[in-house]
């Protein structure tokens, strides 16, 4: 199954212009299965263990879709092979894969089925957009649901007690980079675009806000779709109340076209963004027009100190079984999988109602750092990593809380 999934996923990437594929050519990937022992059957009798995960596997964005689905895979693979025990019984996890195309309405059919699949647990929506609406039928059906990527307030504070996330949200996200584009890039005047979706309009009414408080001034706001290509009007409406900060909410997907037409169109702005437009993908998306230093955005998670050496190996790992680089969310994706684990141990059970207790009192040390969450479900004292471009590549500004 392995070979097969490095296949499919380095053709898919293939066809989107993911931005490390060059770098990982597949030859010279080694084949996961071959160089390593299958793992030994689970007894007989073992406690099976239903994961779902849900990411957008095909569309603009499957790129991020297959990298969640990855670190999923990896974090199912590594807790068979330790033989956990769940009560008196060997566990063995099994991962029920869906994709929602990044579409609300596939995203609660999908969960749906994973619901009437009795799941044990979920992990995912990847976006806000497709997270919120699906987390009622989780929240219905008592199962605990852990999103590694979507950052819209929105959804931890709907009142469900099964919902948590492990990355920091759009108010720490659009605040801390409303700020730092005042403070730190001396934006004065600041030109705002969403794409309109629960994420991207999220991002961006925290950047809006964080930045007015700076003392920046909103030269414009304007709106666009996770879909669009062209965006010469907006941006030549922009264009006349001369910013010096153009803040993009959304994804890579579209901010890549975008930056080529800010180039074409000689805007001279810093290009910010928040974690969806922060990926490895993004160069290949914008080409030149990426230019040097010129973009600033952040990921809603980083690591420092102690843990960087964690995450470090945790990337090497993933390159050699997949062939290709990490994009951004797939940590998250296999810590968010060995929480839900952790406190299946912890309950002797899996049974969702019996262990959803424990997923709130988790201390959890992951490849992303130390995982607790608060009352609402968000992750206490999460981080942030500022990025920027340089040489066409991604490069850590700094990590901040």
């Amino acid at each position: 199954m392995q070979l097969k999934w490095t296949a499919v996923a380095l053709a898919a990437l293939t066809l989107v212009a993911c931005g490390k594929k060059e770098e990982a050519a597949a030859p010279a990937a080694p084949a996961p299965t071959a160089a390593a022992p299958a793992p030994a059957a689970p007894p007989a009798d073992a406690l099976v263990v239903k994961i779902g995960h849900v990411a957008p596997t095909s569309g603009p964005i499957a790129h991020l879709g297959k990298d969640n689905e990855f670190g999923a895979r990896m974090a199912i693979e590594d807790l068979n092979a330790k033989g956990l025990k769940i009560g008196d019984k060997v566990a063995k996890f099994e991962l029920l894969p869906e994709d929602d195309a990044g579409d609300p309405k596939q995203g609660t059919a999908v969960a749906q089925k994973l619901v009437d699949s009795k799941v044990n647990g979920i992990v995912g929506h990847l976006n806000s957009g497709t997270t919120i609406p699906a987390s009622k039928l989780y929240s219905d059906a008592g199962i605990p649901q852990i999103s590694p990527s979507a950052t819209n307030p929105k959804y931890t504070r709907q009142g469900f007690k099964t919902t948590f996330r492990v990355v920091a949200d759009d108010t720490q996200l659009g605040g801390t980079l409303g700020k730092y584009a005042v403070e730190t890039l001396k934006g004065k005047n600041i030109a705002v675009i969403d794409d309109r979706t629960a994420y991207g309009q999220g991002v961006a009414e925290e950047f809006e806000k964080a930045a007015k408080a700076a003392g920046g001034t909103i030269v414009g706001h304007e709106f666009t779709t996770d879909k669009s290509t062209d965006f010469n009007a907006i941006l030549t409406k922009l264009k006349a109340a001369k910013p010096d900060v153009l803040f993009f909410g959304g994804m890579d997907a579209v901010g890549g076209p975008m930056l080529k037409q800010v180039k074409q169109l000689g805007l001279n702005v810093k290009f910010m963004g928040g974690d969806g437009l922060c990926t490895g993908e993004l160069p290949k998306l914008a080409g030149d027009a990426i230019g040097e230093e010129m973009v600033v955005c952040a990921e809603a998670g980083g690591v420092d100190g102690d843990f960087k050496q964690p995450l470090e190996d945790f990337k090497a790992k993933f390159k050699t079984k997949n062939g290709v680089d990490v994009q951004i969310y797939a940590p998250y994706v296999y810590d968010a999988v060995n929480v839900l684990a952790e406190a299946m141990v912890k309950a002797g059970s899996a049974d969702p109602e019996k262990y959803l207790p424990e997923v709130g009192k988790v201390q959890y040390k992951g490849v992303t750092g130390p995982i607790a969450f608060d009352e609402k479900g968000d992750i206490k004292n999460g981080a942030l990593t500022l990025f920027t471009y340089k040489g066409g590549v991604r490069t850590q500004i700094a990590v901040v809380r």
